[in-house]
């Protein structure tokens, strides 16, 4: 797509695009970050990944072996 366009209609899409970006709210990171680890820290004791699967509730797990005679 952008190499049909012309350097004229790449330039308008940049100013589009910063336009948007200007609009954007900004938050101070340290406020961001500290909303980021409490949200996180909030949803730790559900997470499969922290605390593991049960073996009975494994979609994964194994079925069986498999045995050759």
């Amino acid at each position: 797509m952008a190499q049909d366009m012309t350097e004229k209609d790449l330039l308008k899409l940049e100013v589009e695009q910063l336009k948007k970006e200007v609009k954007t709210e900004r938050t101070l990171v340290s406020k961001s970050a500290s909303e980021m680890k409490s949200y996180v820290e909030s949803l730790a004791t559900d997470d499969p990944l922290l605390k593991g699967v049960p073996e009975d509730k494994n979609p994964f797990k194994e079925k069986g072996g498999c045995s050759v005679s």
